[in-house]
């Protein structure tokens, strides 16, 4: 039974590797290249995550792991092991799931909706390999001002991050809690924030007072953004373009509205006014 056991392991773990093989092949032929775990370390820097506050033993999905603190770069995205090396580990553990032995709960960081292993990275690769939807874990959850989730993309990541540095500086994640602002165009958040400080210029014109940053963000996210996504809203011209967001055809408007006004000469319109321009133009192609 020894032998026999000893072949099965083995050979579920060449099965594995073959696995993780083929993943690795064909995101090559295709250009992709998020097949690696998330690094827990990477996302500490972009994301600027406070903590970890211990959270106790609970039950997670599986599904949700997908990046680890310091061995990211052994296991693909399934979790599937990248290196021979990992073979004896790996089969001890794989053996202890047919011997039916109860393992320790891995240890996880989590941040959003990801969870990172700090220990028992071959436990959960042989859970997930096994189809096991579920694993008792012991959490440390992370403090972070955007959510991520488990199939974030590199390029997600670095919008995300310009995100964080936006709301750092804003703070409208506290000023408008119910805001949300979600961009796919790399610079989007950049360009919001001299939105913002075009707008404290003019304000402080208007009202002939200083005008704090806070107010300024404030009144910009009232009387410029939001205008601008109601009529988006309302419209419902977001289905025409998949894959883009609101804050995306906000800037798009606030471009039309740049190019009409310097190229073609014509007045400078209120943001809702611009944006229904900008729609009615958009719905004529």
């Amino acid at each position: 039974m020894s032998d026999e056991l000893d072949s099965r392991v083995r050979a579920d773990f060449g099965k594995a590797r073959f696995k993780s093989f083929i993943n690795q092949a064909m995101a090559v032929l295709s250009g992709q290249h998020a097949t690696t775990l998330l690094s827990y370390d990477e996302i500490k820097e972009k994301l600027h995550i406070g903590g970890p506050i211990y959270r106790g033993v609970k039950t997670i999905r599986v599904n949700q792991i997908a990046g680890s603190l310091n061995r990211y770069h052994e296991f693909d995205r399934a979790f599937l092991p990248k290196e021979d090396q990992l073979a004896s580990r790996w089969q001890k553990v794989d053996r202890a799931f047919y011997q039916d032995v109860n393992l320790p709960p891995v240890v996880l960081y989590k941040v959003g909706e990801v969870y990172f292993v700090v220990d028992g990275h071959h436990r959960v690769s042989v859970a997930r390999e096994k189809g096991q939807e579920f694993i008792d874990a012991e959490i440390r959850e992370c403090a972070t001002r955007v959510n991520i989730t488990p199939d974030i993309k590199p390029e997600d990541l670095e919008i995300l991050g310009t995100k964080v540095r936006f709301l750092e500086r804003t703070a409208l994640d506290n000023l408008r809690p119910e805001a949300n602002i979600k961009t796919t165009i790399p610079d989007g958040f950049e360009r919001m924030l001299e939105h913002i400080a075009v707008h404290l210029y003019f304000m402080g014109l208007d009202l002939k007072r200083d005008i704090s940053e806070e107010e300024a963000v404030a009144h910009w996210y009232d009387t410029v953004y939001m205008p601008i996504v109601e009529v988006i809203r309302k419209s419902d011209i977001l289905k025409d373009f998949p894959n883009r967001t609101e804050a995306d055809l906000y800037l798009w408007t606030l471009d039309h509205q740049h190019y009409l006004v310097k190229e073609k000469g014509e007045p400078l319109l209120p943001p809702h006014e611009a944006a229904k321009k900008f729609v009615k133009r958009k719905k004529k192609k």
